[in-house]
């Protein structure tokens, strides 16, 4: 017999459950770029990690992913940076941070950028598991070195990729089709097939879909065609005058590249563009993992002439590029400041209204585009006698204070402030005349030092004008002999003030 409160005998006791064990919590982060090959989509990285994550009890609680973003940088990788900014940075409710491998976490050039953002996640509590790699051991000393080794590996793999791919496309350049991005205007892209004949024009935005197609440039809109055209032959007939040029454009109702309105800059542009003789011109610059763009010596261009379907004839860019040559000339300094020498001779002074007057100068207004303001300009016709005055006063100083250090164009006084020299002769004005100064801006110029001298023949000092930087906002003064409340403020007869300044 059984008693009722006691299990019959014949009944195994059951063995206790084991208690659950502890599942931990976790983000996914999956990552491919446009060049990844399809092994690295999003899809196959999510099927990779959700396996381990269930294999090694771990939750994924959210994923991110960036589709076609490069890793060279966190810069647009708005998954990535929504993790970091908003789950990693102000969560506390997961414990690690899943990702496929160090190449989906980031091919950073910079090894030491990509350990900075696993020990970011470190700090907030959040541990980095690449699951290729599996769960680190705590006393495993050799997972840093091999990790290092992995991030040194990924950030090689985009240096090796981007030179076989600059390559491809030189050769690609030197055969005459074209490499990539948006047509000139004025033209279409025709996608060729494997045997070179014509398949269709391709869309904006489309891309060839087969390695061995080709991709040429063929004429675009009849509109664009016709105004590449007229840009050419206004030049040839008209002269130089592309402002001009381009109001004639805008006054027909004619649009640039992306819609909007003509301007100098586009039309010149366009009439130096070697393409719309047909010819290619390649590797002009170069910009290779986010690094900053730079140009490349012209030994260094992939020129192909007879690329394309040219728009104008070779003879006509040729005269477009003497003109416009023949333009640029007569900007040149040295051009220019002939042109202020010629006039400052032939009367005595200058001013606006006599380089109005003048058939070959240009006006008073290109004169501040290139030296920022006539008045400069006027100073550069007197070169040397600001050259002399220059070295004169630096020589005083040298005699005045322990230390002087020249560098780049400014001195460097006792090693505690900086002082820009910059003499002036007199401009004449009616039956007056002023000494034009053009205080320096540049944060590392403490004091311009104006010197006001009697005139460009025979040059003496009639004083000094001490311009501090951080009190002086002026881009421009004009001295008169009647400015006295510069002259109080500012006005000095010595370089007491230097040498005051150089003790304290």
């Amino acid at each position: 017999m059984s008693n009722g409160n006691q299990r019959p005998w014949w009944v195994k006791e059951q063995p206790a459950t084991a208690p659950a064990a502890p599942r931990f919590r976790g983000v996914a982060y999956y990552r491919h770029s446009a060049r990844d090959r399809q092994e690295n989509s999003v899809a196959i990285q999510q099927e990779l990690v959700q396996k381990w994550a269930k294999e090694n009890g771990v939750d994924i609680i959210h994923d991110f992913a960036d589709r076609g973003k490069s890793g060279l940088t966190a810069e647009g990788r708005d998954g990535f940076n929504d993790m970091m900014d908003n789950w990693v940075k102000q969560r506390k409710d997961f414990d690690f941070v899943l990702c496929l491998d160090v190449s989906r976490w980031g091919r950073f050039q910079d090894i030491d950028l990509s350990a900075t953002y696993s020990a970011e996640c470190k700090k907030h509590g959040k541990q980095v598991i690449y699951t290729t790699l599996g769960m680190p051991r705590p006393d495993d000393p050799l997972y840093p070195v091999y990790l290092q080794f992995e991030r040194f590996r990924a950030a090689q793999y985009s240096k090796e990729l981007s030179v076989k791919v600059s390559y491809g496309c030189i050769k690609i350049a030197q055969q005459g089709y074209w490499v990539g991005g948006s047509p000139p205007y004025g033209y279409d892209r025709l996608l060729l097939d494997e045997a070179r004949k014509p398949v269709h024009v391709l869309e904006h935005r489309q891309k060839k879909g087969i390695q061995n197609q080709r991709v040429t440039l063929t004429l675009g809109p009849e509109e664009q065609v016709s105004t590449v055209c007229r840009i050419f032959a206004e030049l040839i007939d008209n002269g130089p005058d592309l402002d001009h040029l381009a109001a004639s454009l805008n006054r027909d109702g004619l649009r640039s590249a992306r819609g909007g309105p003509w301007n100098a800059d586009k039309i010149r542009r366009i009439l130096t563009n070697q393409i719309y003789a047909g010819t290619m011109v390649y590797n002009k610059t170069t910009q290779k993992l986010m690094t900053p763009t730079r140009r490349n010596p012209h030994k260094d261009w992939i020129i192909t002439p007879g690329a394309f379907t040219p728009l104008v004839e070779q003879s006509i860019f040729d005269q477009a590029q003497a003109i416009l040559a023949k333009a640029a000339q007569r900007y040149s300094p040295e051009t220019m400041l002939g042109h202020l020498e010629r006039l400052h001779r032939e009367h005595g002074f200058l001013r606006a209204s006599l380089l109005r007057a003048d058939a070959e100068a240009p006006s008073a207004s290109t004169y501040a585009t290139h030296f920022a303001s006539l008045d400069a300009a006027y100073q550069q016709v007197f070169r040397t006698a600001v050259h002399d005055v220059r070295a004169e006063v630096e020589s005083l100083l040298r005699g005045l204070v322990e230390e002087v250090e020249a560098y780049e164009d400014f001195l460097v006084v006792n090693g505690k402030f900086t002082v820009l020299i910059q003499p002036s002769v007199p401009v004449p004005h009616g039956y007056n005349q002023y000494w034009y100064f053009r205080p320096d801006m540049r944060g590392i110029v403490d004091i311009t030092l104006g010197v006001p001298v009697s005139g460009p023949d025979v040059p003496k000092i009639l004083g000094y004008l001490a311009l501090p930087r951080l009190l002086v906002r002026d881009h421009g003064i004009r001295l008169f002999g009647s400015s006295e409340t510069r002259l109080d403020m500012y006005g000095h007869t010595g370089l007491e003030i230097i040498f005051q300044l150089a003790r304290s």
